[in-house]
C-alpha cells in the first residue's frame, strides 16, 4: 500500500509530539513547573545544541528547553502539520524561506547564527587512494554516504557540486541513502560506505580513528544556518530569549567550540 503525503505527515507529527513528551519526561523535578519550549533543530547541531541547552538553563532556571532533532525538511513538515514547535532551527535556508513566506515564523526573529562547509570522507587508511570529488566516479568505488537531496542541507549541496562537476549520473547508482548527516558519518565510520559527504562540522564528532578527509566540496553559495520563533509558539518571549542566547557571545562561543563559523552579519 502506498501512504500518500498527507499521512506520512500525520504521522510525523504524532512522532515528534511523543519524542517532545517523552523529553518533558526526563527532565528534573525542579524543571516541572518551567516555562517548555521546543527546539526543532537539524542533526547537525546535536552536540553544539546540547551544551547551548544545559548553559542557557542554567541561567534561565524558568525556562525548560527540549530538543528534537532530524533532518531539516522534516521538520519543516512537522511545523506545517502543527507539531508544538517553538523554534526551528534548520541547517538549510531553503527550508526556513519556506515557512518564512508562508507566515510559519516571525521574520523579526529570523538570524543567521552559524556557518559550516562539506567534506568527502572516506574510511581510515583511505584504501582506495581517493583525493578528489572525481575519484568518486571511479568504477572501484562502490557505495558512497548520502542524505536526502530533498531534505537535506548535505544532500543537496553534494548534488549541486556533483552536477556542476558532470559526476551525478556516474554516482547516482552507488548512494547509500540516509536521513541526516549522522548517517552517513556512521556508513563511512563503519566502513560501509567508500566515502561520504559531511559537514566539516561533523569531523569533530567523528569516532578516533575511524575516517579521514580527502577532499573540500566546493559549493557556489555559503552554507549558513537560520534560525526563528515559530509564529504558532504560546511563549514567543521565552523562545526570542533562547534566540537571543544562542546568537549572542555564550552561544556563539559554544558553536565555535563544535567548529561552526559565525556568519559576518550574525
Amino acid at each position: 500500500m502506498i501512504l500518500n503525503k498527507r499521512y506520512i505527515l500525520a504521522v510525523a507529527v504524532i512522532l515528534t509530539i511523543v519524542l517532545i513528551a517523552s523529553g518533558c519526561a526526563d527532565k528534573i523535578p525542579e524543571q516541572e513547573h518551567a516555562t517548555k519550549i521546543t527546539v526543532s533543530a537539524s542533526a547537525v547541531l546535536t552536540e553544539a545544541f546540547e551544551d547551548i541547552e544545559k548553559e542557557f538553563e542554567a541561567e534561565n532556571p524558568e525556562i525548560d528547553v527540549i530538543m528534537n532533532f532530524a533532518n531539516a525538511g522534516s521538520l519543516r513538515m512537522q511545523i506545517e502539520g502543527g507539531a508544538p514547535i517553538d523554534v526551528y532551527a534548520p541547517a538549510d535556508r531553503i527550508q526556513m524561506d519556506i515557512l518564512d513566506s508562508n507566515g510559519f515564523v516571525y521574520k523579526d526573529s529570523r538570524r543567521e547564527f552559524a556557518a559550516s562547509s562539506l567534506v568527502i570522507i572516506v574510511p581510515k587508511g583511505n584504501v582506495l587512494n581517493l583525493t578528489s570529488i572525481e575519484d568518486l566516479a571511479k568504477p572501484e568505488v562502490k557505495l558512497i554516504a548520502f542524505t536526502d537531496v530533498d531534505a537535506s542541507t548535505v544532500g543537496k549541496y553534494a548534488k549541486r557540486s556533483l552536477i556542476e562537476k558532470g559526476l551525478w549520473n556516474d554516482v547516482e547508482n552507488k548512494l547509500l541513502i540516509g536521513d541526516t548527516v549522522k548517517n552517513s558519518l556512521v556508513y563511512v565510520e563503519r566502513g560501509e560506505a567508500d566515502a561520504g559527504f559531511v559537514f566539516e562540522t561533523d569531523i569533530k564528532t567523528a569516532q578516533a580513528n575511524k575516517i579521514e578527509v580527502i577532499s573540500s566540496v566546493p559549493v557556489s553559495s555559503p552554507i549558513t544556518y537560520p534560525i526563528a520563533v515559530v509564529s504558532t509558539t504560546t511563549h514567543r518571549q521565552e523562545s526570542q530569549t533562547l534566540v537571543d542566547f544562542i546568537t549572542g557571545e555564550k552561544g556563539r562561543s559554544i558553536l565555535e567550540q563544535h567548529g561552526f563559523n559565525i556568519p559576518q552579519n550574525g
